[in-house]
């Protein structure tokens, strides 16, 4: 394709509009969490909550501790899975991974859970998980709670929504 040299203008706007896109788009991934050399197998939205209860801790005073997350797994706003304790994560095809923190990095606001990077530790299954070595905690939204708590062995629910991103090594 050919431009005049009254194009240019508009395609150089329209290099630059790119790159600051595709700038944006790098920048939103903190580096304590990227995954260099590994590709996304799947993303998949979850709606649900983290549990946390009131024990006490060491110096024997009650505070909420985070027990588990109860979330489903959404493609494309249809269930297709499931997050719990573990953590873990099992897709409806049978297949399942679990993993163990590695690195973190903090949620947008204050009543964000953090964004994770987890290393599989354990997988099962054929399917859509089953070549699973990452998993990326993104895009969180709620899941924190603080305050005080009165009463031991008592729960509370705090509801979030996480976008997690399914990686393998070698892509």
């Amino acid at each position: 394709m050919r431009y005049s040299g009254e194009n240019w203008p508009l395609l150089v706007l329209w290099l630059v509009a790119a790159m600051m896109v595709a700038g944006r788009a790098t920048a939103q991934m903190p580096v304590a969490i990227a995954t260099p050399g590994e590709a996304t197998v799947v993303t998949l939205h979850a709606k649900g909550v983290q549990v946390y209860e009131c024990k006490a801790g060491r110096d024997r005073k009650l505070a909420w501790a985070f027990r588990e997350p109860i979330a489903t797994l959404l493609l494309d706003g249809k269930t297709v899975g499931r997050h719990y304790a573990g953590p873990n994560w099992e897709h409806v095809d049978g297949s399942a991974v679990g993993g163990k923190v590695v690195a973190n990095a903090p949620g947008r606001t204050p009543n964000d859970i953090p964004w994770l990077k987890l290393q599989a530790t354990a997988r099962r299954g054929q399917g859509t998980l089953s070549g699973v070595t990452t998993v990326q905690q993104i895009n969180t939204q709620g899941g924190v709670h603080a305050g005080p708590c009165d009463k031991a062995r008592t729960f509370y629910s705090a509801p979030y929504s996480a976008d997690y991103v399914f990686l393998q090594k070698g892509g």
